[in-house]
C-alpha cells in the first residue's frame, strides 16, 4: 500500500513536525526545512539535527522529504536571480542530506525573460553543478510536475524528459507528480480512460519508474486551468474517483502520497493539538477508498 502523509509544520522546530505527524497518523512525511519564502536560512544546530534523526527512527514514519523554497528559480534568465536560486539549492539540499532524507522535491523553475529551451537547458545545468559537488550525498533531487502557470517550466511530461535527458538520466533525479498540477496542466485523469491514458503517456516519455512521490491535492480549478489551487479531496474538480484509482494502483503500491490541502488554521484548532482536523479528514477518506479497493 502507498504510505500517506502530508505536508507539516516545523514550527518549534524540526523535531516537532514529527511530532505532529505521528498525531496526525502519517507514514511519510514533507517539511520545509526553512522558511520558504525568505532566502535566509537559520543555522540547524547539532542538537536539532541529532534529535530529529532520532524521532523519525523511531516513529518510523518514512520516508521523508523536504519541499525546498519557492525563490529558487534556476530557470531564470537574470545572472544575479539564476546564482542566488543555485547558491539556495546547494545549501537546501545540504539540509536534507543532514537531515537524512530521502529527497528534495523542486519545482523546475519559470523562464521568464528568456525562452522555454533555454529555461530547460539552464534547469538541467543547474542540477548537474549540483550533483557533481555533492557527488556522495544521499537525498534526490525530486523534480515537481507544475500547473502550468505564466512561464513555469515543468507542466508537460515532455519537459521533464528533456531535463533528465540533459543531466544524462542521472538516476539521482526523479519526479514528483502532484494530481492538482496534472489536472490543472491539462492531463484529465477524472475519467478511467483518462487516468490510464496520463499514465501511459508518462512511461512513454519520462518512464514510470521515474516517480518517487506523488503530491495528493485535489484543485479548485477545472482541467486545463493552468491555475495551481488546492482543495480537501474529493471536494474540488478532481471528485474521489481519480484518488481512489491512485491509492489502489499497484504500480505506485510502495510511494508516498503526501497532501498538501489548505489547514483548519485557527487559534482554537492549534490550541487542540498537533493533529490538523482537516488532514485527518483527508487522510481517512484516502484510507477509506484503499479499503474499498480491496
Amino acid at each position: 500500500m502507498p504510505r500517506l502523509g502530508a505536508h507539516l509544520s516545523i514550527a518549534g522546530g524540526l523535531p516537532r513536525a514529527v511530532d505532529r505527524a505521528v498525531a496526525t497518523r502519517c507514514e511519510a512525511l514533507q517539511i520545509f526545512t526553512k522558511s520558504a519564502g525568505q532566502w535566509r536560512a537559520r543555522v540547524l544546530p547539532p542538537d536539532e539535527i541529532v534529535l530529529f534523526r532520532r524521532r523519525v527512527a523511531e516513529t518510523g514514519i518514512e520516508p521523508v522529504v523536504a519541499h525546498n523554497s519557492y525563490l529558487i528559480n534556476i530557470a531564470a534568465a537574470a545572472l544575479p536571480l539564476r546564482e542566488q536560486s543555485l547558491a539556495a539549492l546547494v545549501e537546501e539540499y545540504d539540509r536534507a542530506e543532514a537531515l537524512g532524507l530521502f529527497g528534495l522535491v523542486m519545482h523546475p523553475g519559470s523562464f521568464t525573460t528568456g525562452s522555454e529551451p533555454e529555461g530547460l537547458r539552464l534547469i538541467a545545468q543547474g542540477l548537474r553543478t549540483l550533483l557533481r559537488s555533492r557527488r556522495r550525498a544521499a537525498p534526490l533531487i525530486l523534480l515537481e510536475h507544475t500547473a502550468g502557470q505564466g512561464t513555469n517550466l515543468g507542466h508537460r511530461f515532455e519537459h521533464l524528459a528533456t531535463i533528465l535527458e540533459l543531466v544524462d538520466g542521472s538516476p539521482r533525479v526523479g519526479v514528483c507528480l502532484d494530481t492538482c498540477h496534472l489536472l490543472s496542466a491539462g492531463y484529465d485523469i477524472c475519467s478511467e480512460q483518462g487516468y490510464r491514458g496520463t499514465f501511459e503517456a508518462f512511461d512513454r516519455i519520462v518512464g514510470i519508474d521515474r516517480i518517487k512521490v506523488f503530491h495528493v491535492n485535489d484543485s479548485k480549478k477545472p482541467c486545463g486551468s493552468r491555475v495551481d489551487r488546492h482543495e480537501h479531496i474529493g471536494k474540488g474538480c478532481l471528485g474521489l474517483e481519480p484518488f481512489r484509482r491512485l491509492v489502489t494502483d499497484p504500480r505506485f503500491a510502495r510511494l508516498p502520497m503526501l497532501l498538501e490541502t489548505p489547514k483548519l488554521d485557527t487559534p482554537e484548532s492549534r490550541r487542540k493539538g498537533d493533529a490538523d482536523p482537516w488532514d485527518m479528514r483527508n487522510l481517512r477518506t484516502l484510507r477509506r477508498l484503499m479499503r474499498e479497493g480491496e
